[in-house]
């Protein structure tokens, strides 16, 4: 099976202008995530509508796709530039990996993790999850929350706290699940899921992921133990520097 990891990167970010430029260590951010991916995939694109990351890129031997400046997602850019690397390398491949550009310490391990949900042939998508920490705050909207049914498949994603616990604590009495951003699909799934309409779930929450699970695709889950540091915020860099750098 065939996979290729795609890094979505964009410059005009709301909450942080520039950050896949942003230092990490002596390093551009989309760097430091495209080491870490290139650990787990022989192909790795990053995927930009910034002449600057795509500089910044073929400057550190990296490669890079140029993709449209109008797309609403980072599923939207990776469906067009799965298109042009398949044209450019003249194969195809199984499953794009869709690996976010503000995780620059991902691990491999959790790469593998996703690649592996596809040994079953009916997975369509997959996505990692991981257990809220006792001293990480469930109720920011920010950490979306995942419910999982027994079979290992997404139920629903919130930003709310999911589910509600009527008669318990929710630190002592359920481990709920933080959705951990990284996305992999079959590639005519996503060509498919691409061109769906925003749905009102989606709306709703601001997850595109409900407009897969409202329009009847199936997510598989797998649950990391690994934390990985996302880095959504300038606050969020320096707290990153002061632990690794």
């Amino acid at each position: 099976m065939n996979f290729v990891g795609i890094i979505p990167a964009r410059y005009a970010s709301t909450r942080f202008l520039g950050k896949p430029l942003a230092d990490v260590g002596g390093k551009p951010m989309v760097q430091r995530v495209y080491e870490q991916a290139r650990r787990a995939f022989t192909h790795v694109f990053v995927a930009t509508d910034d002449e600057r990351i795509a500089a910044a890129v073929a400057g550190f031997g990296g490669s890079v796709v140029t993709t449209s400046a109008s797309h609403r997602s980072g599923t939207d850019r990776c469906a067009e530039a799965i298109v042009k690397i398949e044209a450019a390398l003249n194969q195809t491949f199984d499953v794009v990996v869709n690996i976010q550009g503000d995780e620059p310490f991902i691990a491999p391990q959790q790469l593998e993790q996703l690649k592996g949900c596809f040994a079953d042939a009916n997975v369509q998508l997959a996505t990692l999850v991981k257990v809220f920490g006792k001293n990480e705050d469930v109720l920011s909207p920010n950490s979306p929350k995942v419910v999982v049914d027994a079979a290992g498949y997404a139920l629903y994603f919130s930003r709310s706290v999911i589910p509600y616990l009527r008669d318990a604590a929710p630190a002592e009495a359920f481990p709920f699940y933080k959705h951990v951003g990284l996305y992999a699909y079959r590639t005519e799934v996503l060509q498919r899921i691409h061109r769906l309409p925003q749905s009102s779930l989606e709306l709703a929450e601001s997850l595109e992921q409900l407009r897969w699970l409202e329009n009847g695709y199936r997510i598989k889950v797998a649950v990391t133990e690994l934390e990985t540091w996302a880095i959504d915020t300038p606050e969020d860099l320096e707290r990153v520097r002061e632990k690794f750098c």
